[in-house]
């Protein structure tokens, strides 16, 4: 019994999140929620049922599904998902051959701080875009969740987004400003739209190459993840059941939501920090969660709820959460301990960020290459090219030694 309502509480500090990607990009909320328990279970099964991860939608792949739909559709966007599934796939072929090694060299934080500090930038312009519709809105919304994460305890602090919503949409009712005619129409259960009328996403190579580079910071999110988990439940996950099965799952989780028109997936550190507060570990909590979420998926109503909300408090929330996630970039760097003034990492922190803000575009005749993907593969290169100045970074370690 206990476990069933910790279950229920992890869905629930994950919800905001999962749902609010879809609503962003103009997949279905109900979809995210089915292929989000969906993942889980796969991932839980290619991890032999041992890793307490919950997966659900990726914020890093807001803004590339944005672009990537206005210029093949959603069909072939969807097909281009099927790209990060290829990445996760590598990845764990990589990291069963050659360890965690080749990892660090290719992708190591003075390349992954300033993607995701892309991440975070490159979509605040959408944030602002639906706020301004109604700034009263969108300012209740922001406060509500400034306050939760500032002066609220234990698991309510974890759903600051959640509580954002609930003000928000409670002042929008009493303003008259929520369109109840989609709640009315709605059924009580109903498959998610996607999955009811089943369509193969539309394959092309462009959309599937521009969602390449994206996933190599989601990517890095994972590894961490996955010692994160491992710290809290005091077991090596990295070594059993092994980080190429967690990617494997991770990747196979991604494929299955390419295929039923959700979001990409990546693994939850919100449900990590719940585990931490409640002390529950158990991977079987996990998969109550998701069995919730699945049956979430299938209330009609609930998904026509969620497509309610006034787009003004869906933009408070993201005023904050958007640059939270470019602050995680930031923090990425300093943990890291990542020397600014050696020559080498400024040139390739400053190019990745210049390319990534400033919308650059590579374009070979029908194929091109921009936003974070982009400045992904060009820190990547820069890092493996540039050479190191020893004298440079031995004053760098003499200086974090201080």
């Amino acid at each position: 019994m206990r476990k069933g309502i910790v279950g229920v509480q992890f869905l629930f500090v994950a919800f905001g999140a999962t749902v609010l990607v879809p609503l962003l990009v103009g997949l279905d909320p109900a979809t995210a929620l089915f292929t989000a328990g969906l993942g889980t279970f796969i991932f839980h099964f290619v991890t032999k049922w041992k890793v307490p991860i919950f997966l659900g939608s990726s914020f890093a792949f807001i803004a590339p599904i944005i672009a990537a739909s206005k210029q093949w559709g959603m069909p072939g966007t969807l097909a281009g998902i099927m790209g990060v599934a290829l990445v996760y796939f590598i990845m764990s072929a990589l990291i069963k051959w050659q360890g965690q090694k080749l990892l660090d060299r290719l992708f190591p934080p003075v390349v992954i701080g300033p993607v995701i500090i892309l991440i975070g930038l490159t979509l605040s312009t959408s944030a602002v875009d639906m706020a301004k519709n109604d700034w009263l809105l969108a300012f209740i919304s922001l406060i509500t969740a400034i306050l939760v994460l500032t002066f609220a305890k234990g698991l309510i602090k974890l759903v600051p987004v959640v509580c954002g919503l609930i003000v928000g949409y409670g002042v929008a009712l009493l303003l008259g400003k929520v369109d109840f005619s989609g709640i009315i129409t709605a059924s009580w259960f109903a498959l998610p739209p996607s999955i009811a009328h089943f369509q193969f996403p539309q394959f092309a190579w462009e959309p599937f190459i521009y969602m390449v580079p994206v996933a190599i910071a989601p990517v890095i999110e994972h590894i961490g993840d996955v010692y994160v988990v491992g710290a809290v439940a005091g077991k090596d996950f990295v070594k059993d059941p092994g980080l190429h099965r967690t990617m494997l799952g991770d990747g196979l989780a991604c494929m299955a939501a390419s295929l039923l028109g959700g979001p990409p997936v990546t693994t939850y550190s919100e449900v990590t920090g719940a585990m931490s507060i409640t002390k529950v570990t158990s991977p079987q909590v996990i998969r109550i969660a998701a069995a919730t979420a699945i049956v979430f998926s299938v209330i009609g109503k609930l998904s026509a709820f969620l497509r309610s909300i006034p787009s003004a408090v869906l933009g408070g929330i993201m005023l904050l959460l958007f640059g939270t996630i470019a602050n995680v970039g930031i923090q990425n760097l300093i943990q890291h301990k990542v020397d600014l003034s050696v020559t080498r990492n400024i040139i390739i922190v400053s190019v990745t960020l210049t390319l990534g803000i400033g919308g650059a575009i590579l374009s070979f005749g029908e194929f091109s290459l921009g936003g974070i993907g982009l400045s992904a593969v060009v820190g990547v290169l820069l890092n493996l090219l540039l050479p190191h100045n020893k004298q440079e970074e031995a004053e760098s370690l003499e200086r974090n030694k201080q």
